[in-house]
């Protein structure tokens, strides 16, 4: 319907594509109205262009041809439901070379491997395991942050976890079974990682940029040197702060952008510019950046616009906007990944629309409820008294300060800690996850002082636009990007 009212048809882009390019012809289509924002590709806005109103569901961009094997979940949404993905064997089948490659660029292709990542739901841990069965490189342990007394996934999950494993190892594939180890166990996995480097002069360690500050940080209380020790894995911005807590006990952090609903976006640069460089994995996605505006703030960012290019992608994407933005410049570094052609890289990527901490994602609309209804219904007041901002400690690791007005009257801190973790347990799926791996880490906090408001008289209930730092210039950029897109930001920091 788009494409209909902009005039435009099959043969029009085939010869703008052959002509201009690829990011061009998308541009051009991103001016003419064919494309869809956040709210709109999640179904929680119509679409509306030149007055007509086209109704849009998730599941209207489910690739039909794509074999449904099992679902994941993306954190949190605006309806109280994450949306779910389904997984093509197939789609990650056609992965694996990228992660190969990468993976070797890196010097640990072969490298002894274990993970600290979660059961269905939560997607992660499965997708290695699977992906890294294509190259016959299963981790050697799988070690899983949540157990049972944080968090019961549903029986379904549950059985889809432990049959994929069992029907691996019928295949003569040697799937780990998931072992539980909880966040104050770090040392468990420092002690592992110490050990294989001692056995075997290295190894790999795939989890979330927090997991491995904390498995940094129980090293060093453990006395453990962790050189040799390589981590992979994504999940959250990589900071200096997260980066400098990992480096300093000799191990490195190498990170990753993988999206659920548009399979590998960027993969991390041997020669970095920064702690978050990636190489754009563009011949499987196609990315552009417009202007977006945030929230009810003056804050405007350059929006990442994906395109996916794979008939095996699970979702059919054309110019839809996520909620992260960031650099995007073309630059030479001298890695592997620029000889193979991948000349774009993305830095400095964050979100503008979700919570992160720990690893785990919450759509921030989710947590808009509680702080504007649970809350003020539990201990009084108005939506103004409460306020959530995102953060990092000293060692890097993240924490989501809850402001609580002085003038609303509290028996203590805690039991507004315990009225909004046991708000988020009844909601979605990835709510109650975010839950369990937020309880288990302390990351909610709660502090006595008035919600901060904006310059222009707004009260956002929830701040990440502490992260909306504005980056430094660089002189490598593409020469077809304005000025504007190459910090990624505009408007007031």
């Amino acid at each position: 319907p788009l494409l209909k009212l902009a005039g435009c048809e099959l043969g029009d882009i085939e010869a703008s594509v052959h002509s201009k390019g690829l990011e061009p012809t998308l541009r051009a289509l991103r001016e003419a109205g064919v494309y869809f924002t956040f709210e709109e590709y999640k179904g929680r806005q119509p679409v509306v262009r030149d007055g007509q109103v086209i109704p849009v569901s998730a599941q209207d961009f489910d690739n039909p041809h794509t074999a449904r094997v099992y679902e994941g979940e993306t954190g949190g949404s605006t309806g109280r439901a994450g949306t779910r993905v389904a997984t093509d064997l197939d789609h990650m089948a056609s992965q694996v070379p990228h992660l190969m490659l990468w993976r070797d660029a890196h010097g640990v292709l072969d490298a002894p491997m274990a993970i600290w990542r979660g059961i269905l739901p939560d997607p992660t841990g499965v997708g290695t395991c699977l992906r890294a069965a294509r190259h016959r490189d299963v981790p050697q342990r799988w070690f899983a942050p949540i157990t049972r007394e944080d968090y019961t996934p549903s029986l379904k999950n549950r059985l889809a976890t432990y049959y994929i494993i069992a029907m691996g190892r019928l295949c003569g594939v040697p799937f780990p079974r998931p072992e539980p180890v909880r966040l104050d166990q770090a040392g468990v996995v420092a002690q592992w990682a110490a050990d294989t480097v001692r056995a075997h002069g290295r190894s790999l360690l795939q989890s979330s940029v927090s997991l491995a500050v904390r498995i940094c940080l129980a090293a060093q209380e453990e006395g453990l040197d962790l050189t040799g020790v390589t981590f992979m894995g994504g999940g959250e911005p990589v900071t200096s702060a997260k980066m400098m807590a990992i480096t300093r006990t000799g191990a490195r952090f190498v990170p990753s952008y993988i999206s659920v609903d548009t399979g590998l976006v960027g993969l991390g640069c041997t020669r970095p510019a920064g702690p978050n460089d990636l190489h754009l994995m563009k011949d499987c996605v196609a990315l552009i950046q417009h202007p977006r505006r945030i929230l009810d703030s003056s804050v405007t960012v350059d929006a990442f616009y994906f395109t996916t290019l794979r008939p095996t992608a699970p979702k059919i994407l054309l110019n839809i906007e996520s909620d992260d933005y960031g650099v995007v410049e073309r630059r030479a570094c001298g890695c592997p990944l620029e000889a193979c052609g991948f000349t774009e890289h993305l830095r400095e990527v964050h979100s503008f629309g979700k919570l992160t901490g720990e690893g785990v994602t919450l759509v921030g609309s989710e947590m808009t409820h509680i702080l504007e209804e649970v809350l003020p219904a539990r201990f009084g007041g108005s939506p103004l008294d409460f306020q959530l901002i995102e953060s990092e400690d000293e060692v890097g690791l993240s924490r989501l300060t809850l402001l609580v007005s002085p003038r609303i009257d509290i028996p203590h801190e805690e039991v507004v800690v315990e009225a909004v973790l046991d708000a988020l347990g009844k909601s979605s799926d990835a709510a109650d996850l975010a839950r369990a791996f937020w309880q288990q880490a302390g990351t909610l906090r709660v502090k006595r002082a008035e919600p901060v408001w904006t310059a222009r008289g707004k009260l956002l209930p929830i701040r990440v636009g502490g992260r909306f730092v504005r980056a430094e210039p660089t002189s490598a950029v593409s020469s077809n990007e304005s000025a504007a897109n190459q910090t990624g930001l505009r408007g007031e920091p």
